[in-house]
Parts: C-alpha cells; sequence; structure tokens
C-alpha cells in the first residue's frame, strides 16, 4: 500500500481585523486566519470563562457532594486510565481533600481486566464495603449498566463526563457532561478534567456561601491554584482549543511556569530535559501526557495518578521516573507493534482498482494498550481510517482501537455496523476521529467487510486527499529567533486553534541521517542565515545538496547548552 501523497492548501488570509491592530503583523495575520478579531480574545483572563451555572445538572450534583461532605460519607471517585482520567482523578481528590472530605478513595478500571469506565463487574470489586457515593471523571455516560449495579447495591452516582452521549443515559442521580441533550453550556469541547474542574468550583461556591469554611476552621481554596492539572488534561486529550479550553489551558501554563504545579507535574517535566519555566502546550501534549499514558497503556495508572498527588518533590521524582522507564519500554513495543503492522500493510491490494477505504488490522503479538497509537501512525501514514486489534486475556475476544481523518467519523461509522449487523460489535464508543470497541476474534474477516462498507457508504468526495494547511510564505527576515519566540509565546496553540505551519523553498547545502531514524537537513534561501531542518523519517528519495526542496514546516527554537538556534519541524515535503 502506497504512502499518502501530501497537497498543500494555503490557509486563507482575510483582511486583519481593526481590533488587532499594534501586534506584530504576522502574528495579526496568524491570529486573523483563526477566527480572531480583537486583542480581548487572546487575553485569557479567568473573568471571561464560560459560567458553570450553564451547565445542566450541575446543582444537582452539589446538592449531593454537599449532602457527602456534611454527613462524612464514603466518595469513590471511579476515573479512566488516560491522561485525561488522570488528572480527572487528581483535581477530585485533591479539591475534596481541600474542602474537607476525609473517607475519599479511587479505582482505575485496569483496563486489561475490566475494560473502560463504571461497569458491572468494577462494581462487583467494591460490592462488600461500598461507598455511599460514585463520583465518575471522565466517563460515565455510556455506563448504563454500571450504574444499574451501582443502585442496586444502594450506592448513589454522580457523572462526570465529555463525551458523546448514547440515546439512553444512565439512571445517575446526578449528570454533569456539555454534550448531553438539554446542556446550555457554550463551550461543549471540555475535556473530563474541565467539567470537574467546573464542579468543584460550583461545589466550592456553595460552600463558601453557606460559610463552611469558616465554621471549620479550613482555608479556603483558590480553584485558580488547580489549574495545572487542568491544562495537563486537556491538552493531552487533544480536545479542541475553543477560546475557553485557551483560557483553562493559557491560566495553568502560568502557573506551571512559576513554579507553582504540582510536585509530580514539575517531576515529569525535569525527567524529560524540560525547563518547567519555558513550558508550552506541544511540552504538555508531547512529553508529560505520554509518560502519565505510559502506566495506563502497559501497566496501572494508579502511578501516574499518585505522581499527581503527592506534594513531596522526592516522591515526586521516584514516580516520574518509573512513568518514565514505563514510556521508554511503550516505545519500544510500538515500534515493534509498526514493523508488523507495514509488514500487514504491504500486503493490503486494491479492491476491483478501486480505492482502499480503510485499515482493519489485527496480530496474535500486538499489546492492546498500545494498538491506539499504531492506529495513529497508519493513519497518518496513509491518511485511511484505521482500527488495530490486539488479542485480550480471553483469547477469544480481542480489542481494537482507531483512529480516523476528516470527513469519516469513526464512532458513526462503528455505530452503523452495529445496526446492520447487531451480533458483531460486543461494545464500542468514542467521537468522531477516535474510536474503541472489542469483538470476537472469529468475527474479525466479517468486521473488516462491513467497515469498509460503512466508509465507502460515508465517505464525502476527496476526504482521501492529504491536505496540509499552510499559513503561507513568511519573509525571511522572520526565520529568527525573535519570531520563533513570539510564535511559542503567544499560543496556547492545539486542537482546531492550530500552531502557525508555514511553507517555503529552499536550497538543501546538506543532509544527514541521524539515529532513531529522523533526517536534518541543512537549508539556505536568500536573505536569510542557513538553517537546521528535522524530518521524523528516513526516506530513499529525499533530495541532496544542490536541489530544491519545497516544505510545510514549523518555526522552532534548538535549545542546547543554554545556547538558541532556529530550527524547521518539517511537516511535509511536496
Amino acid at each position: 500500500m502506497q504512502r499518502a501523497e501530501k497537497h498543500l492548501e494555503r490557509r486563507q488570509i482575510p483582511a486583519s481585523a481593526s481590533g488587532l491592530q499594534g501586534l506584530h503583523p504576522l502574528l495579526a495575520r496568524l491570529y486573523t486566519a483563526r477566527g480572531i478579531e480583537s486583542l480581548e480574545e487572546v487575553r485569557y483572563q479567568l473573568s471571561d470563562l464560560a459560567d458553570y451555572r450553564l451547565l445542566k445538572d450541575i446543582d444537582a450534583a452539589v446538592d449531593r457532594l454537599e449532602v457527602a461532605l456534611r454527613d462524612e460519607q464514603s466518595v469513590l471517585i471511579v476515573g479512566d486510565y488516560d491522561a485525561d482520567g488522570a488528572t480527572s482523578t487528581a483535581l477530585a481528590l485533591r479539591c475534596l481533600r481541600k474542602f474537607g472530605a476525609s473517607r475519599l478513595d479511587y479505582l482505575i478500571p485496569n483496563r486489561f481486566d475490566y475494560g473502560y469506565g463504571l461497569t458491572p463487574e468494577l462494581l462487583d470489586v467494591v460490592a462488600d464495603d461500598p461507598p455511599a457515593l460514585i463520583l465518575t471523571v471522565d466517563n460515565g455516560i455510556s455506563s448504563r449498566e454500571g450504574v444499574a449495579r451501582a443502585r442496586a447495591l444502594g450506592i448513589d452516582v454522580i457523572v462526570t463526563d465529555h463525551h458523546l452521549p448514547p440515546e439512553a443515559l444512565p439512571a445517575a442521580c446526578a449528570i454533569v457532561n456539555p454534550n448531553q441533550p438539554g446542556d446550555t453550556f457554550p463551550s461543549k469541547a471540555l475535556a473530563g478534567v474541565g467539567v470537574v474542574f467546573y464542579l468543584m468550583a460550583a461545589l466550592r461556591q456553595r460552600l463558601r456561601v453557606s460559610g463552611w469554611f469558616d465554621d471549620r476552621g479550613l482555608e479556603e481554596p483558590v480553584m485558580a491554584d488547580f489549574l495545572d492539572l487542568v491544562a495537563l488534561g486537556t491538552v493531552a486529550d487533544v480536545v479542541p482549543l475553543d477560546r475557553n479550553n485557551r483560557i483553562l489551558v493559557e491560566q495553568g501554563l502560568r502557573r506551571i511556569r512559576s513554579g507553582r504545579a504540582c510536585a509530580g507535574l514539575l517531576a515529569l517535566l525535569r525527567i524529560a530535559g524540560k525547563n518547567h519555566r519555558k513550558t508550552v502546550a506541544t511540552d504538555l501534549g508531547f512529553v508529560v501526557g505520554p509518560r502519565l499514558n505510559a502506566a495506563g497503556r502497559l501497566d496501572d495508572m494508579s502511578i501516574g495518578i499518585e505522581c499527581l498527588l503527592t506534594d513531596d518533590a522526592p516522591a515526586a521524582d521516584a514516580l516520574a521516573a518509573e512513568l518514565d522507564s514505563f514510556n521508554r519500554e511503550r516505545r519500544q513495543v510500538e515500534a515493534d507493534m509498526q514493523l508488523e503492522a507495514e509488514r500487514l500493510c504491504e500486503q493490503v491490494r486494491l479492491e476491483d482498482d478501486g480505492p482502499v477505504w480503510g485499515l482493519s488490522l489485527y496480530s496474535d503479538v500486538w499489546h492492546e494498550g498500545v494498538v491506539g497509537l499504531v492506529a495513529s501512525r497508519l493513519k497518518e501514514r496513509f491518511h485511511r481510517p484505521v482500527i488495530a486489534f490486539a488479542p485480550t486475556a480471553d483469547g477469544d475476544l480481542c480489542k481494537g482501537s482507531g483512529r480516523s481523518i476528516p470527513g469519516i467519523h469513526l464512532r458513526d461509522v462503528l455505530a452503523r455496523i452495529d445496526t446492520r449487523a447487531p451480533h458483531l460489535i460486543e461494545k464500542f464508543g468514542g467521537h468522531a476521529m477516535a474510536a474503541g470497541l472489542s469483538l470476537r476474534r472469529a468475527h474479525l474477516d466479517e468486521f473488516q467487510h462491513c467497515f469498509i462498507e460503512a466508509i465507502r457508504d460515508s465517505a464525502p468526495p476527496d476526504c482521501f486527499r492529504a491536505i496540509v494547511v499552510s499559513d503561507g510564505e513568511i519573509a525571511a527576515g522572520d526565520l529568527s529567533i525573535h519570531t520563533a519566540h513570539l510564535l511559542r509565546n503567544c499560543g496556547p496553540w492545539g486542537q482546531q486553534f492550530p500552531e502557525p505551519v508555514f511553507d517555503g523553498r529552499f536550497t538543501v547545502i546538506g543532509r544527514q541521517t541521524l539515529r532513531g531514524g529522523y533526517t536534518r537537513f541543512r537549508l539556505s534561501v536568500t536573505g536569510a542565515p542557513p538553517v537546521d531542518a528535522l524530518l521524523f523519517e528516513v526516506r530513499d528519495d529525499l533530495p541532496g545538496p544542490g536541489e530544491t526542496i519545497h516544505i510545510a514546516y514549523q518555526l522552532t527554537l534548538n535549545e542546547y547548552e543554554g545556547h538558541e538556534r532556529v530550527q524547521l519541524l518539517i511537516q511535509a515535503i511536496f
């Protein structure tokens, strides 16, 4: 199967908004192209956050939590095994402890034993000593059976989640989810940790008004102090950075840079060789998030949560080292799986001289905690929806993790398959761009046929054309350290508020293959000093010295031993 050819499209650049006058012209151009019309929209003040009172059911959730606090009831936090779930769990525990809760515990379902969410099987774990209240974080909206089992055990459940809801909701005593029917909260893009933050802010306000803190001699917590966790979970979960999320992330980043983050987050930055004073959103997404996620992929996410809960720096360093070790192991497992995936893809042939609509791959030796990463790599390489399956300990069951491309809603594809062949999928869920499912190994071939058919029926024209969107060319004089600093400090950049990508033609004056599968170019362009450019792959068809290269790139800084140099990160070669 052939690698997808990349096609360049330049972002439309409307006339600069009058409200951006006084900004650096390049920055004004970038903001305008992203729909920013005034400086107010990029000032990111906490006072501009959406009002928590717009979240449906939030009063009911606060009522039940207030009862739990006043009556000293036991509360169990049920989280998820990814970075959003870990930060959500840590945030709920940290806040409730500050509010005076004394009977708190948490439970993260091990993905290998229980799968995702509040399942009936998970309830069996606590059935002998049930809590009075379960608070789900970053899960629960699809847990009808689990909530029903909890009620049968006499346990109340508050669901906090951000995932798209099914047609029938669980019978919880309160559901806080901006995406549930009837919710008027303006930011539907909140991550799970953002939903928890809003709930805890609402509870703090209720307790403040009632005199709770004064009556008990408790120091009233400042909710902004928890925004480091909110920033980490929001960026790591790759939710769209609408204005509300940009406020949460930017305010969290400011706290991290000032050294006011929790000990575990700072330790994770340290072990990765990052200076917390220079932290940007991409550090959370590509440095801290993967180390946190590695625990949930290979072992037990409780290690990550304990790292985020401790206030002891040496303990945080030890836990961060353990997470870093998991991440190095994860990288090796992923590399081995990727080689096998590429071998399987070489066997894929065009059907009836038509396109390859999608990839559904399985291997007996794949790790179920890492298949999502393999699917993501293949999706990027071939620009096709991909689902990668791995066996489970059950032996008869396999779990798949999928990634999709713009224009093909992966969860809707799975729902279409489930409607057409109800016997096929055991469980599924997810978003437009990512989804998970489980099915019997005996059904893999039938699923592959149905997967291709469902994509073919729903794929819009040209969706298989891999597009790289560029912000256009920049002047040679802007290939500078000053511009790189400007771009880094004027985020946060992220999903649906993309980091600037430029394109241009350069002359290759040097090319070198680096360890780890990288290629480094030395490039020149009239009007600027030579510059290094990194490509995160090695290919035989790359241009060499004396040739012209047209690239899409990000303008970044390479910092080494206190010295800074401009460096281009190549996104595509045309």
